[in-house]
């Protein structure tokens, strides 16, 4: 081989390594992602079925039911709810009336089986995308009611 094809075969092998090294990475970076649905989008089936994502809002008053380290809750935009059901211990900061995002997988019944409950952090304190999930079905319910 002459040194520009030797030079050449190199940087095609670089390129080639380079390219599968991308898309590894991607192919990871997007099995791991999780995508966040408020109880609307979850109710119209916009949520996956077969993966897990985040759905996020309040919890309703009244609708948490412990037994032993099971609990169970509805989450809702003020439009619709979600039962859910997580085995484990809650945060100390979660409570009923209060902003609430929880992992996990939707049942073929249409119950939230979460995997991980994420809590408020303060009493000002609601996550960004269940906020404006809340914000805008308040929007659309009183845009209705007039």
């Amino acid at each position: 081989m002459k040194p520009r094809q030797k030079r050449l075969a190199i940087v095609l092998g670089g390129l080639a390594a380079l390219g599968i090294a991308a898309s590894l990475i991607l192919n990871a970076f997007q099995s791991n992602l999780v995508f966040f649905f408020t109880p609307t989008q979850v109710a119209s089936g916009e949520a996956p079925k077969d993966r897990p994502f985040r759905i996020g809002g309040l919890v309703k008053e009244g609708s948490l039911q412990r037994n032993d380290i099971t609990a169970r809750f509805v989450v809702t935009d003020t439009a619709r709810e979600i039962p859910v059901a997580y085995k484990g211990i809650l945060p100390d900061l979660f409570s009923e009336g209060k902003g609430v995002v929880a992992q996990g997988t939707l049942g073929a019944d249409g119950n939230f089986t979460a995997s991980e409950v994420l809590a408020k952090h303060d009493e000002n304190y609601m996550p960004p995308e269940a906020k404006a999930a809340v914000d805008q079905a308040h929007e659309a319910s009183r845009t209705l009611k007039q």
